[in-house]
């Protein structure tokens, strides 16, 4: 259409109009029709206008803040989703105006040629004409009116266009068109040349080889040039079968009977063991990925770690021994680190005697496989088996949920799921094979829906569990598409930490249908289907965490010739300022310090403190509080929470002791570490 000087020219020279333009507007990305934000902008087009048609139900409005400001205020109360977008102008707006006189006498500057490709306009969303093209008012009109991408993809896919490249510096528009494009068939079809944060060139020529086995016709020979000798060689006839022989150990557990103990029948779990003289339960098992490969496939910063969907199925099986069909509560204290040569982890998972409501608690324990005598046990997990009371809790679910018997469920936008797996494993999640289990994914409002199955070497043994744990593990993945996935402030990789009413209706699946809602506490409950829509199992509340710093170092630090010690070191003489006291000193703090030297003063609480230094004396350098459970009549917990109540009252004193800024407050405990044969 140009020549490059004169298409430069005119980029150029509609950058630097829109950016002279003095600041004020703004943009707002809404989640409507075109149609249902018209209306609201009769009476104000002069100050607002349509930026741009995304898709379906996503559009931009953009102009005068002031005027966006009220638009958003009637939006929401609409129950719709808006956005504001971090923008220095008010683009395709009623605010470009000024600029659009200079702009046009540029554009009747410049030479115009008959089009060479076709193109669809994003003015009109239509294929353009020639003549249209070459018109310098058309350019004035791109600057200002908007941008109909929705309805330039519809134009093209009615032209049959099956595959779209696009280039820019990232995958926004591959993204967006998701909302327009969503048949799964249609979505393959769009190839992004460049994602931002990748290797420029990796992404570049996976995008080629996108279109080479699309069908377009790439020329490879530049690509090949600098190579000195290549030569082409033939594939072979027929495709490979893609399967593996390697030899894997079977999850061996012997014939437990013989030492008088009784199968736990379950691939994670060996052995079986009613204790004698109570009703509690003792399961046993062996753990390793030589016996479970599957397992190897669950890496968390560069270590094997057993998934916390595999304590749920562990928890929901010794449940079905002792007749409790819900999982109340699961707590995961510490990450089981798998070693990485194939050896064994013992397992064990105790089962208490019921309380008088039925309910048991539990812990989980686990221990290398070695010589070591007297390996000591790590806790890994803690939690409460229950009977589900129809009466107090939502109601078990009977037959196929609206949202599951219509899949994709209605109403729903598809999200892409091709670069899921990339993004977990720059999170430092490395999920294998047996774990990328997410086929598709939707959004509607909050929730999020997706399509999750094994993989075929997986199916198997799926008639073994409950629900796979890899499985259910995929049905999680969802949750980084959800405001909760896509909230900022942790960096890394977040693991389940917190399981809460766990129910399992149907066993054996290999494929799911997933919803998942977030709730505002940062909590996301899972509704679980079959491919029927029938229930499969539900989670009321799953919290995630972040995984701390070292946390798996120090799971898997197994050199039993280290141990924890204690350094006596000389303690400095107090500094010449003063020192004060507060509440009771149980351990005789004020002594200790004067009969080393220092000034010490006495105050009941941080309010007496702060009235004495509002009255002219001196902001002491430190100020010390004493920390001393006393039991309770045998309540040891009761004294704890105590304990711990007095000394937060004491700290949010303090915080807002405003005169205390020049001060430190230091908590002293007694008896909460053992050094040698004493307690400090």
């Amino acid at each position: 259409l140009w020549s490059l000087e004169d298409a430069a020219q005119l980029v150029a020279a509609r950058g630097r109009l829109m950016q002279s333009l003095p600041a004020g507007g703004a943009m707002l990305a809404v989640q409507a029709a075109e149609v249902d934000v018209l209306p609201l902008l009769e009476g104000v087009t002069d100050r607002v206008g349509l930026a741009a048609v995304n898709g379906p139900g996503q559009v931009v409005l953009s102009g005068d803040r002031a005027v966006l400001e009220g638009l958003e205020e009637t939006l929401r109360g609409q129950g719709r989703k808006v956005r504001w977008l971090k923008v220095s102008h008010a683009f395709h707006s009623p605010l470009m105006d000024p600029i659009l006189d200079e702009f046009r006498e540029i554009a009747r500057g410049l030479t115009y040629q008959d089009p060479k490709l076709p193109v669809v306009s994003n003015v009109t969303g239509e294929l353009a004409e020639s003549a249209q093209l070459k018109d310098p008012e058309y350019w004035v009109r791109h600057v200002r009116e908007a941008v109909r991408f929705h309805d330039g993809l519809c134009a093209l896919t009615g032209f049959g266009v099956s595959t779209l490249l696009e280039l820019g510096p990232d995958s926004v528009l591959t993204a967006m068109a998701h909302d327009t494009l969503t048949d799964p068939a249609e979505q393959a079809g769009l190839v992004a040349a460049v994602r931002k944060d990748r290797p420029e060139a990796n992404t570049f020529l996976t995008a080629l080889a996108q279109l080479h086995v699309r069908g377009a016709e790439v020329d490879w020979k530049p690509l090949y040039t600098p190579t000195e000798s290549r030569a082409r060689v033939d594939l072979p006839t027929y495709a490979f079968q893609h399967q593996s022989y390697w030899l894997h150990a079977a999850a061996l557990t012997g014939d437990v009977t013989s030492a008088g103990l009784a199968a736990a029948d379950h691939p994670l779990l060996g052995a079986a063991v009613q204790v004698a003289g109570s009703d509690a339960r003792l399961f046993a098992g062996l753990l390793s990925t030589d016996a479970h490969p599957w397992l190897a496939d669950h890496v968390v910063a560069g270590r094997t770690l057993l998934p916390g969907t595999a304590f749920v199925e562990l928890a929901v099986r010794a449940g079905d021994e002792v007749g409790c069909d819900l999982l109340e509560e699961l707590i995961l204290e510490a990450p089981l680190v798998l070693p990485e040569d194939g050896t064994g982890v013992q397992l064990q998972l105790w089962v208490e005697e019921p309380d008088d409501t039925g309910r048991r608690t539990f812990t989980l324990h686990s221990r290398p496989q070695n010589d070591v005598p007297d390996e000591p046990w790590i806790r890994h997990a803690a939690g409460v088996l229950a009977t589900a009371d129809p009466s107090s809790g939502p109601a078990r679910p009977t037959g196929a949920d609206a949202d599951f018997a219509q899949w994709p469920p209605t109403g729903a936008v598809a999200v892409e799921t091709e670069e899921l797996y990339a993004g977990f494993a720059d999170a430092g999640l490395g999920y294998g094979p047996a774990f990328q289990g997410v086929r598709a994914a939707w959004r509607r409002g909050d929730d999020v829906f997706a399509e999750v199955a094994l993989p075929d070497d997986q199916r198997g043994d799926a008639a073994e569990y409950g629900l796979h744990p890899a499985l259910l593990d995929a049905s999680l993945h969802g949750i980084v598409l959800t405001a909760i996935g896509q909230d900022g402030d942790e960096a890394g990789a977040r693991l389940p930490f917190s399981w809460t009413g766990v129910s399992l209706y149907a066993t054996g699946a290999l494929e799911l249908r997933v919803r998942l809602t977030p709730a505002a506490s940062g909590a996301v409950s899972l509704s679980i289907a079959d491919t029927s829509g029938e229930p499969v199992a539900t989670v009321d509340s799953l919290v995630l965490r972040a995984l701390a710093a070292g946390e798996l170092d120090a799971a898997s630090d197994d050199d039993s010739l280290f141990r924890v010690d204690w350094s006596v070191v000389s303690a400095p003489a107090p500094a010449s300022g003063a020192y004060a006291v507060l509440g009771t000193d149980a351990v005789g703090l004020r002594a200790a310090l004067e009969s080393a030297g220092a000034t010490v003063t006495a105050y009941a609480d941080v309010a007496e403190l702060a009235a004495a230094v509002d009255g002219g004396a001196v902001v002491p350098e430190s100020v010390f509080v004493s920390c001393v459970g006393e039991a309770r009549d045998g309540d040891m917990a009761g004294s704890v929470r105590a304990s711990l109540y007095d000394t937060l009252s004491t700290v949010g004193e303090w915080l807002a002791f405003e005169g205390g800024d020049g001060s430190r407050l230091v908590v002293v405990t007694s008896g909460a570490v053992g050094v040698g044969s004493g307690d400090v």
